[in-house]
């Protein structure tokens, strides 16, 4: 029988995971705190929250197939939280990137987007992830509609595949080893959801009752 908490134990669990969440932010903020940035402070920073945020959108993407492989439908109000979360590292990520490279002029930022198409892609997958943060919430599933939200959110399989593209355009080619551990993740969390969605596509079974419609020229005798 499936772990199936009631309001009381799930709030418990959203504060755990919340707390568990702010773990690498606060390691952040331990680092500015007793200098231990490295050697290279802005690397660090700029890894480290590119690294969160592509984490946290795996760990988004788990939600729904360890939902349906455990029966723990409750998965899923959870989910929200840790995309919040995705885009939270995500903002930090390009922050660190406008702030500590470009100093926030805005013509050098413009620049290097359409210079580096490691950065494009990695600002188009942040621009994809800013509507999926504004409609988290119940009001904008209401104002949208079930399908539209639905629609407007599967954008998250997109931004899995711009973040590994940008993941492996940052990286030198000595240091592939972890952007083709993150593809690979992609690749079968992505594959789970087709086979699902095929699997569910099932053909209405014809019956040998049914009888095509049959038009005629003249009106039969």
């Amino acid at each position: 029988m499936s772990f199936n908490p009631d309001n009381r134990q799930l709030g418990g669990i959203k504060i755990a995971l919340f707390a568990l969440c702010l773990i690498p932010a606060m390691r952040l903020v331990w680092a500015a705190y007793t200098n231990d940035f490295g050697a290279n402070p802005v690397e660090f920073v700029q890894r480290w929250t590119g690294t969160w945020t592509f984490n946290f959108l795996l760990i988004t993407l788990c939600v729904t197939p360890l939902r349906a492989i455990t029966q723990m439908h409750w998965l899923t109000r959870l989910r929200r939280m840790l995309g919040l979360f995705c885009f939270f590292y995500a903002t930090l990520h390009f922050l660190s990137f406008i702030g500590f490279d470009h100093d926030f002029v805005i013509e050098d930022i413009a620049k290097d987007i359409f210079k580096r198409p490691f950065v494009t892609v990695g600002f188009a997958a942040f621009l994809l992830l800013i509507p999926l943060a504004a409609t988290s919430s119940n009001w904008a599933i209401r104002q949208l509609g079930g399908r539209k939200w639905q629609e407007l959110h599967r954008s998250i399989y997109l931004i899995s595949i711009l973040a590994t593209v940008h993941y492996f355009w940052l990286v030198k080619a000595t240091a592939l080893l972890w952007p083709l551990a993150y593809s690979v993740a992609v690749a079968l969390l992505l594959g789970w959801r087709i086979r699902e969605r095929k699997r569910k596509a099932i053909p209405v079974p014809q019956s040998a009752a049914v009888k095509p419609l049959k038009f005629f020229k003249q009106k039969p005798n």
